[in-house]
């Protein structure tokens, strides 16, 4: 079965499945049972047999058989470093700390040549 979804378009349920289909077939690509992926996870097969599925399961279980396949760092493709290059950081100043909410511009009046006064000759 393909799990390929447009995440875009896509609903959490959508995707947590999608997700655990696919972790199923990295599992069955290395020939591994799902109890010998939940005891090198450190989980429970039934809470395995969850995440396959695409039933809610803790951030800290999908992390944990994450590291359990050794595919860990596609986390990194999934949440990027969103620190900027030293060398970039030294143009932009400092560095953000947080968050400020968007300043809605003043709106100003459209002059033209001749406005504002009078001009008798």
């Amino acid at each position: 079965m393909s799990y390929n979804i447009d995440f875009s378009l896509a609903n959490s349920r959508q995707i947590g499945t999608a997700l655990g289909g696919r972790m199923e077939q990295i599992r069955l690509s290395r020939n591994l049972t799902q109890s010998q992926l939940a005891q090198d996870a450190g989980i429970s097969v039934r809470t395995l047999r969850n995440l396959e599925k695409g039933e809610g399961v803790s951030l800290d279980t999908f992390i944990r058989v994450l590291i359990a396949l050794g595919i860990q760092h596609s986390l990194e493709v999934l949440l990027p470093d969103p620190s900027v290059r030293p060398v970039e950081r030294i143009g932009l100043g400092k560095e953000r700390r947080r968050a400020r909410p968007v300043r809605k511009e003043e709106k100003t009046a459209q002059w033209s040549w001749g406005d504002g006064g009078t001009n008798d000759d």
